[in-house]
């Protein structure tokens, strides 16, 4: 009777549901605003090759809502491009989307914020990357001297083996404790 487009092949809807942690009702959701964000380069039916080689811009993910205020959405974007441009194809915007979720374990969402907050991609949050991140957070309103401070209170506490840096280990220590950390690691679909 309708006209209905079918977006993804069933097998495809399967290996999604697969490798995140949504329903199909949702992956179909989150086509939808990835499709939103630029109509005329995301087709209305992907095919299995178009979801993982079709990528929208980084400029235009950063417009999204629930990013544009973030002061790390460039490397949010970054992080999950599966090239590491910030250009997200279907299939990196949906595991991003994955990671975000209500649904994905405290576990995965530590290792994406861990990565996140490790600028340099040198799998420490070193002193650099701390100071880079109070710059982001505070919107450049601190002088030096209160950044370094902060970084150095940082490091005092979570720096467990006290080389100077932040390990994932001392990362997740430290995101194990807070209790607010799964409420603001979420994007809602």
């Amino acid at each position: 009777m309708g006209n209905k487009v079918v977006t993804f092949t069933e097998q495809q809807l399967e290996d999604y549901q697969d490798c995140t942690f949504f329903t199909r009702k949702e992956i179909l959701r989150v086509f939808k605003r990835f499709r939103e964000v630029n109509p005329e380069l995301v087709p209305k039916r992907m095919t299995e090759n178009q979801a993982h080689t079709i990528a929208v811009p980084v400029e235009e993910i950063e417009k999204l809502p629930e990013l544009k205020e973030n002061p790390f959405k460039r490397r949010i974007c970054q992080v999950f491009s599966h090239d590491g441009s910030g250009n997200l194809t279907f299939e990196d915007f949906l595991d991003m989307m994955s990671v975000f979720s209500e649904a994905a374990p405290r576990d995965i969402k530590a290792w994406y914020a861990f990565r996140i907050y490790d600028l340099d991609d040198d799998m420490y949050i070193g002193r650099e990357d701390l100071l880079e991140a109070t710059r982001l957070l505070t919107k450049g309103e601190l002088h030096q001297q209160e950044r370094d401070d902060i970084v150095t209170s940082v490091l005092d506490e979570a720096d467990v083996d006290g080389d100077g840096r932040l390990s994932f280990m001392d990362f997740e220590h430290v995101v194990v404790r807070a209790p607010d950390f799964l409420s603001t690691f979420h994007i809602r679909v």
